[in-house]
């Protein structure tokens, strides 16, 4: 059901205006793709509930539309409360007034409670679902594919010391400093399952992680070469036939990494530790799901 809004001069202004810019349709887009109730159903037992005196907390829609627009564009705290007193066209799609815009901490406060019941990841996975009632996901085979997220190497920062939890690793002959992000996808990309690593494990370590159970085939390119060998990935089971693969197939499994660096912008993580990066790249994981997906929902 549409949201009702009263009309403000800013609304007003907005509307009238006769060229629409990317930053104000790719929310309209979002909008109609994000299954919104599925996900606040699944934070509302953590949320506050909000009655008696004292001041109310911000309505679980509300702040969950304004996590999602931080992830869209890959935004700070402090520039997310920025853009909502800036961007009308993105407190519309929040559904905040200038007169009740979350201030930073406010928006730090939710991005912590997710992170803090790990929630980012079943959130994926409820859009995941999903799709999966929808018929989207196909389940007879599975691309695995890794890609580097850099880390910042300076020392320069509060404990004078690099992330420990960030690896140096060579690719090509080139070194990166970071975290690695693995994925398992269909063969149209969407992505199924997902790990976060430091930067110098092999590929092929968290590869059973990444794997459905009911393939008949695995693509993976030359850093998985050997996968048979693996007590997991006995020759003869679905993993075995990698090997096989075309190179077209095993193409799509950089689309949501595409989508990921290019589209949300993040191909640098953006906080210390794996966990809340993983978190954050599992939800980013589930909006490039949405995009890829959208030519094929009714």
């Amino acid at each position: 059901m549409q949201r009702l809004r009263q009309l403000t001069f800013a609304s007003l202004q907005c509307d009238r205006k006769k060229r629409r810019t990317r930053r104000e349709i790719f929310p309209e887009r979002m909008d109609g793709l994000i299954p919104w109730e599925r996900l606040e159903a699944r934070i509302a037992p953590v949320y506050p509930k909000g009655g008696g005196k004292g001041r109310q907390p911000h309505p679980l829609s509300v702040m969950l539309r304004v996590h999602c627009v931080q992830l869209f564009y890959n935004l700070s705290d402090p520039l997310m409360e920025d853009q909502l007193y800036e961007a009308e066209s993105i407190r519309r799609f929040a559904g905040v007034s200038l007169e009740k815009v979350p201030d930073e901490t406010t928006i730090l406060n939710f991005r912590h409670r997710l992170e803090n019941h790990g929630l980012a990841q079943q959130l994926f996975e409820d859009i995941r679902d999903h799709l999966a009632e929808q018929g989207v996901f196909l389940k007879k085979g599975t691309i695995v594919d890794a890609t580097i997220i850099s880390a910042p190497s300076s020392t320069k920062n509060e404990s004078n010391a690099r992330d420990p939890e960030m690896h140096q690793t060579k690719k090509g002959n080139q070194w990166h400093f970071g975290m690695k992000l693995h994925i398992g996808t269909d063969t149209r990309g969407l992505v199924h399952h997902l790990e976060g690593t430091a930067a110098n494990v092999h590929d092929l370590t968290p590869s059973d992680q990444l794997l459905h159970g009911e393939e008949e085939q695995v693509w993976g390119d030359s850093g998985y070469r050997g996968i048979g060998k693996r007590a997991e990935h006995a020759p003869g089971s679905a993993a075995a036939k990698a090997e096989k693969a075309k190179a077209r197939v095993r193409a799509r499994v950089e689309h949501p990494f595409r989508i990921v660096k290019r589209v949300f912008g993040y191909d640098m993580v953006r906080y210390r530790g794996l966990d809340k990066n993983v978190q954050r790249l599992a939800l980013l994981l589930g909006f490039s799901n949405l995009m890829i997906a959208q030519p094929h929902l009714q």
